[in-house]
C-alpha cells in the first residue's frame, strides 16, 4: 500500500515538473503576464493613486471649511470694571468656552482654480507615466523572449557543431589508426571540440539568464521554464514607413507636467491679489455675569498678505524657473524620442538585410563543408580545413539567428519610440 502512495505521488510530482517546463508560452503571454504582475508596473501604479489623491486634496477648496474647538480657562481673578468706585466683575475666573465656525473663500482672483487645474495637470501626467512604463515593460519582455529564443537556436547550432566534429574525430581517429594520417589530426579536433562545448556552456548560461530575467518580467517563479512559440514576429512595416513621436506617453506626460508649471505660476502671480471670504460662527463662553452667552455672527470679509518676508516673491520665482526647466525637459524628451526612432528605424532595415545575407551564407557554407569533408576522405584535403568549414557553419548560424532576433527586438524598439507599444 505504501508504495501504491509512493508510486501515485511520484506521478503527481512528474507532472507537475512537466507541466513546469513544458508549458506553451506565447510572446502575448508574457506580455499579459507582465501587466498583471510585473513588480516595476505594481510600483508605478501607486504614482497614479497618489496623484488622484492629491486631486481630491485640491479640490477640497471648493467646500467650506468647518472648525470647532472647546477649552477651559483658569484666571487667577475675574476681569472687572469699575464705574462711579464701584467695581464688578464682567466674567468668571474659571469658565469653559466652545465654538463653531464655518468658513468660505467666494473669490480669491484665480488662485484656488489655478490649484485644482494644477492638480488635473499632475493627475494626467501620472497616467501617462504608467502608460509609458508599461510600454517600457513591454519593450523588456520582448527583449528577454526573443533573446531566449536566440539562446535556444543557438544551442541547436552549437549541438550540431559538436555533433559534427564529434564525427571528425572519430573519423580522423580511424584514419589515424590506419596509418593514413598523422596524430595531429585528431588532436586538432579535439581542441575544436573543447571549443565547441565552451559555446554551448555559454550560450546555455545566456539563455538561464534569460529564462530568470524573461520571469522576473512576467512575476513567473525563477525556476519555470516554458515552450516559447518560435514563430512569434512583429509586425513593424506600417511603424517604420509611417508614425510620429507625437503618440508617446513619456512626450504627453511632460506637456501635462510643464501645464502644471504654468498654473503653478499663476497660482503664486496671484498671492499678491486680495481673497473675498465669508465666515459664520457660533461662540459659547461660561459667564454668568452676561445675558448672552452664545454669540452667533456672519462675517464678509478681504484678507491680503501686505509682507511675508518676501516668501511670495520668492515662491512666484521659483515656479517660474521650474516651468522654464520644464520647457528644456521637454525639449529634451522630444529630441531623444526622434534620435530614438531614427537608430530604431536603421536598426529594422540592416537587419533585415542581415537576414536575407546569412540565409544565403548558410547554404554556401554547408556546401563548403560538404565539399571539404569529401576531398578529406578521399585523403585530397586536410583535417583543419574540415573544422575550419564546421566552424565556418556555425558561425553563420549564429549569425542568421542573430539577426533574425535582432529584427524582431529592433522592431520593437520602433514601435517603443513611437508610442505604440503597449
Amino acid at each position: 500500500m505504501n508504495i501504491l502512495h509512493v508510486g501515485r505521488a511520484a506521478v503527481v510530482v512528474m507532472c507537475m515538473i512537466s507541466n513546469c517546463w513544458c508549458a506553451p508560452l506565447s510572446l502575448e503571454d508574457c506580455l499579459q503576464k507582465a501587466r498583471d504582475n510585473n513588480p516595476v508596473l505594481k510600483s508605478a501604479v501607486w504614482d497614479s493613486h497618489i496623484a488622484q489623491e492629491g486631486n481630491r486634496l485640491a479640490k477640497a477648496a471648493v467646500y467650506p471649511r468647518l472648525d470647532a474647538q472647546v477649552g477651559y480657562t483658569v484666571q487667577p481673578a475675574a476681569q472687572a470694571v469699575k464705574i462711579g468706585g464701584v467695581t464688578a466683575e464682567t466674567q468668571e475666573a474659571n469658565f469653559p468656552f466652545a465654538g463653531v465656525a464655518a468658513t468660505y473663500t467666494i473669490y480669491d482672483f484665480g488662485r484656488r482654480d489655478a490649484r485644482i487645474r494644477q492638480s488635473d495637470a499632475y493627475t494626467g501626467a501620472a497616467s501617462e507615466n504608467y502608460l509609458f512604463t508599461t510600454g517600457e515593460v513591454a519593450l523588456q519582455v520582448i527583449e528577454a523572449y526573443f533573446g531566449t529564443l536566440e539562446a535556444d537556436r543557438l544551442m541547436q547550432a552549437a549541438a550540431e557543431e559538436i555533433d559534427q566534429i564529434t564525427e571528425h574525430r572519430r573519423m580522423a581517429q580511424v584514419l589515424f589508426e590506419e596509418g593514413v594520417v598523422t596524430r595531429n589530426d585528431v588532436l586538432q579536433a579535439d581542441v575544436r571540440l573543447a571549443s565547441a562545448r565552451q559555446k554551448k556552456l555559454t550560450v546555455t548560461n545566456k539563455r538561464e539568464n534569460g529564462w530568470l530575467r524573461l520571469n522576473f518580467l512576467t512575476g513567473s517563479e525563477p525556476a519555470f521554464r516554458g515552450e516559447l512559440d518560435e514563430t512569434a514576429t512583429l509586425d513593424s512595416r506600417v511603424a517604420i514607413e509611417t508614425g510620429h513621436p507625437e503618440k508617446r506617453h513619456d512626450i504627453k506626460a511632460q506637456q501635462r507636467v510643464l501645464e502644471a508649471r504654468d498654473f503653478e505660476v499663476r497660482e503664486y502671480r496671484e498671492n499678491y491679489l486680495p481673497e473675498i471670504y465669508t465666515r459664520l460662527g457660533m461662540d459659547y463662553v461660561q459667564n454668568d455675569k452676561v445675558r448672552e452667552q452664545v454669540v452667533f455672527s456672519a462675517s464678509l470679509g478681504v484678507r491680503i498678505n501686505l509682507f511675508d518676508g518676501f516668501a511670495s516673491d520668492a515662491a512666484h520665482e521659483k515656479a517660474v524657473k521650474q516651468r522654464s526647466k520644464q520647457q528644456d525637459a521637454l525639449r529634451l524628451t522630444e529630441q531623444r524620442a526622434l534620435l530614438e526612432i531614427s537608430t530604431a528605424r536603421n536598426d529594422v532595415a540592416v537587419a533585415k538585410e542581415r537576414i536575407a545575407t546569412s540565409e544565403a551564407a548558410i547554404i554556401q557554407s554547408e556546401e563548403n563543408l560538404r565539399i571539404n569533408k569529401e576531398r578529406y576522405q578521399e585523403r585530397v584535403g586536410i583535417a583543419s580545413e574540415v573544422l575550419d568549414a564546421q566552424t565556418l557553419v556555425t558561425q553563420t548560424k549564429t549569425d542568421y539567428y542573430r539577426a533574425l532576433y535582432d529584427y524582431q527586438t529592433a522592431a520593437a524598439r520602433l514601435q517603443n519610440a513611437l508610442g505604440e507599444l503597449k
